[in-house]
């Protein structure tokens, strides 16, 4: 009988009730989003080599961001390190940022960076061991090339060059500079020629947490 002469009452238990079948409001959700263990910039599940989480998307505004999907052990992907590091010394100081994503979860970062080192990138590595990169831009194979311009839209997406025409098979040189093409395009304000290609690597869904 106090408990119903007693509104105050009456709404403690409501809220424990509503909370234990996991009825929220919209104003509660925000305030619950707001208070969890989440980056500023909205990437959970990437990180820095540090363990910090970290958004290459919202790093820092660029007038075109590349992420290259790669891992420690697939041979065609470390081929193409020179190629990569030429990229990026041309195209860097133009205001391109250029990321390494790395997509086995179970490589270190201890490992990542020295995989950094023996192939002398200079380009930022990230881990993406929860595949969040790899789901927001549907990747598929190591390495992928994944271009965004400044309003963070995916406008090329595939292969670097032409070097690898499927796996075991490679021209000894390039025909096509599928990347470097790209990237040039999106500086100038045009449309990507050729916005999708197929790449050939290392698959990405062989990779198992």
């Amino acid at each position: 009988m106090r408990l119903y002469s007693c509104p105050r009452a009456w709404l403690v238990i409501l809220a424990a009730l509503a909370g234990a079948f996991g009825c929220t409001s919209h104003s509660d959700e925000r305030a619950s989003q707001g208070s969890q263990a989440k980056p500023a910039n909205g990437a959970v599940g990437v990180f820095d080599l540090e363990g910090n989480p970290f958004d290459p998307l919202a790093a820092k505004p660029a007038k075109v961001a590349v992420l290259v999907f790669t891992r420690t052990d697939c041979p065609i992907s470390n081929r193409f390190a020179p190629e990569i590091g030429r990229l990026y010394e041309t195209f860097n100081p133009r205001g391109v940022d250029f990321y390494l994503v790395y997509v086995d979860p179970h490589e270190e970062p201890q490992a990542i960076r020295r995989h950094l080192a023996e192939y002398r990138y200079r380009c930022t590595a990230v881990r993406d061991p929860r595949h969040v990169l790899v789901a927001r831009c549907q990747a598929t194979t190591t390495p992928e090339a994944v271009v965004f311009d400044a309003d963070r839209e995916i406008t090329y997406q595939g292969r670097i060059n032409d070097l690898y025409v499927d796996l075991g098979s490679s021209r000894s040189e390039p025909t096509t500079s599928d990347l470097a093409d790209a990237i040039e395009s999106i500086l100038a304000g045009q449309p990507v020629a050729n916005p999708r290609t197929k790449p050939v690597g290392c698959l990405i869904a062989d990779l198992k947490e």
